[in-house]
């Protein structure tokens, strides 16, 4: 047996550890033993690194991001950038997450999300676990649909599947599930990437329609919603989290407590986008960075660290630790570490991820200082060793 020995202090993704040690069995990628010093085991012929003035952590998730493989922030661009040339833009962007701390992400849409998961779970690609949704669904002239474009050629181009009616609803989840999805995402409303109006999408008999198709199936479904009618048609529709929801209220955010509903509000999206004359949008930003967030926090909602980026120029991946820098401002730099980690394996459906305990999988982080204190340790140039399915990864130092 191959073992790696770390000792230090420990965030576990639920407590703080201050003098720790973690056994991590390389060969079944899983951690072996956790706990206090004096208090584990620790084999005679194992490696062991002491990280004294660092912090091991499990490694971190980005609940809400997208593989577009697009140079700027840009609708046309991404509907219109081939295939071939997301997937190999995207492949820097994968590398740069991994050597970031992010062992597992979530893809909500793209084009080539179910092939690159694919390549980074046979070797082909050094990377975190990549939880893709492959397209995603969209009504026609809805979110995706480029409307400067023939409905027939931006239908094929788009990295969505436009659906109408209850029964095109379930045959797109089904489509999904065959591309090799491992969850639905669905637009409950537009978005300002339109430039225009926020409008509901999809009727909650739709919405319905495609969670009952999406459970059935044994994935989960997350639902894009600007507004309150699209927050309560999601959440009367059964979604398992709600991502944005710009426009929360007391009333709604009592519903998504009661129902144990994931909240991902992507706060670092909005701090990355430029002031414009789009009142409508200003305000709605304004008040989801000050009021929605507040009312997040007095219910309790199960908050998940999530970006939005696509890895464009103004949203790099490689640098998704600033949503956990941004949720520490309203919920404090422990929770939002729980969001990143614990919280948000928990919203994945990853049963043996996020946190540092025994038999879990060997999926860890050593950053510089603590970021229980301040999170900006959090940042790549911080960041010492990774540590993933049980493999070292030397990044500083």
């Amino acid at each position: 047996m191959s073992t790696l020995i770390l000792k230090g202090p420990i965030f576990t993704g639920e407590e703080y550890v201050e003098s720790g040690v973690v056994v991590v069995d390389q060969s079944k990628g899983i951690i072996a033993g956790v706990g206090r010093k004096g208090e584990v085991d620790e084999p005679k012929d194992a490696r062991a690194l002491e990280v004294q003035d660092s912090t091991i952590l499990p490694g971190l998730i980005d609940a809400h991001m997208h593989f577009f493989g697009s140079k700027k922030y840009d609708l046309t661009e991404w509907v219109t950038t081939p295939e071939t040339l997301v997937a190999l833009r995207s492949v820097a962007d994968i590398r740069r997450l991994l050597r970031a701390g992010f062992t597992a992400v979530r893809d909500l849409g793209s084009k080539a999300g179910t092939f690159l998961s694919q390549g980074v779970e046979e070797g082909l690609i050094e990377g975190p676990r990549i939880v893709s949704a492959a397209k995603s669904l969209s009504q026609t002239g809805g979110n995706d649909d480029l409307a400067i474009l023939p409905i027939d050629v931006a239908e094929r181009l788009s990295y969505s599947y436009y659906c109408d009616g209850a029964w095109e609803c379930r045959k797109a989840v089904r489509k999904v599930l065959r591309d090799g999805g491992e969850l639905v995402k669905v637009y409950a409303s537009g978005s300002f990437a339109q430039g225009s109006k926020v409008r509901t999408q999809f009727t909650v008999e739709e919405l319905k329609a495609i969670v009952e198709e999406a459970h059935s199936a044994g994935m989960k479904v997350a639902a894009h919603a600007y507004g309150e009618e699209a927050l309560t048609n999601s959440i009367d529709a059964g979604v398992d989290s709600i991502e944005h929801g710009i426009g929360l209220t007391s009333d709604i955010a009592e519903q998504i407590e009661k129902k144990e509903i994931f909240y991902v509000p992507t706060l670092s999206a909005y701090l990355a986008l430029k002031p414009t004359v789009n009142p409508e949008r200003d305000r709605a930003i304004t008040k989801h960075l000050s009021e929605d967030m507040k009312i997040a926090k007095e219910f309790h909602l199960k908050v998940v660290a999530g970006t939005d980026y696509v890895g464009c120029d103004t949203e790099p991946h490689g640098e998704n630790y600033r949503e956990i820098v941004n949720l520490a401002k309203y919920l404090g730099n422990k929770e939002a570490l729980v969001a990143a980690t614990s919280r948000a394996a928990d919203c994945l459906g990853l049963k043996t991820s996020g946190l540092i305990r025994t038999g879990y999988g060997a999926d860890l982080v050593v950053t510089k200082g603590n970021p229980l204190e301040n999170p900006e340790h959090l940042s790549p140039g911080n960041i010492f060793y990774v540590i993933r399915k049980g493999q070292l990864h030397r990044v500083n130092g």
